[in-house]
């Protein structure tokens, strides 16, 4: 009869030694990006109807952009013979 082990039963070893498992995480603040991009403050939007809705419509553009551009890249994953 074979061991219990062989079938994925046993005790689960993840690493070889106890060391903590490292993660790097990359903050992304794309707000404070659309605000470095037009030289404006947070205090600037809250305080002026029209940098609010500039700084909405650059927000919308960067989104608009970003999503195109994930559909592309996986547009090109599924058929990369057809975009040339």
């Amino acid at each position: 009869m074979s061991s219990i082990w062989g079938i994925g039963l046993g005790g689960i070893r993840l690493r070889q030694n106890d060391e903590p498992a490292t993660e790097h995480v990359i903050v992304q603040r794309p707000l404070q990006q659309v605000l470095a991009f037009r030289g404006r403050s947070i205090d600037d939007v809250v305080n002026c109807p029209i940098v609010k809705n500039e700084i909405y419509g650059y927000w919308k553009l960067m989104r608009h952009i970003k999503r195109r551009s994930e559909v592309l890249e996986l547009e090109r994953q599924w058929n990369a013979v057809g975009l040339g």
